[in-house]
């Protein structure tokens, strides 16, 4: 049994399948899924697990070289955002709904604030 990271099994089996280029939504509750992408869908109740916890998580696991945010974001999630990746592409929400249909994952968290939603973009770690 695993005792750090990730516990998740068919999130960290999902992980563990992304190469350099591929991308992961990291949405809310409200955001719609696309067909296509595999899901990971750790919603439990409104606001469980947060967006900001869940992308900490996914953060400490992932090499990450871009990432693409709605325009329409504000206060605590965009400082969290731009915080986290300074080069931060910001698009409006629509566009931001269809690029996600490339996504190869989505992990859907419980957050209920609207628009705490961001395209990552995975890197390599050498």
């Amino acid at each position: 049994m695993k005792k750090a990271g990730i516990l998740n099994r068919h999130l960290a089996g999902a992980l563990a399948e992304l190469g350099h280029g591929h991308e992961v939504l990291v949405c809310d509750a409200g955001m719609p899924i696309p067909d296509g992408p595999r899901l990971a869908d750790l919603a439990f109740r409104a606001g469980v697990p947060s967006f900001a916890e869940v992308l900490d998580g996914l953060l400490a696991e992932l090499v990450v070289e871009g990432a693409t945010a709605a325009r329409e974001l504000e206060g605590a999630h965009r400082t969290l955002l731009e915080d986290r990746f300074p080069g931060l592409t910001l698009v409006p929400h629509e566009r931001l709904k269809e690029l996600s249909a490339g996504a190869r994952l989505v992990v859907r968290t419980g957050e209920a604030r609207p628009y705490a939603n961001v395209l990552l973009r995975c890197g390599v770690f050498f």
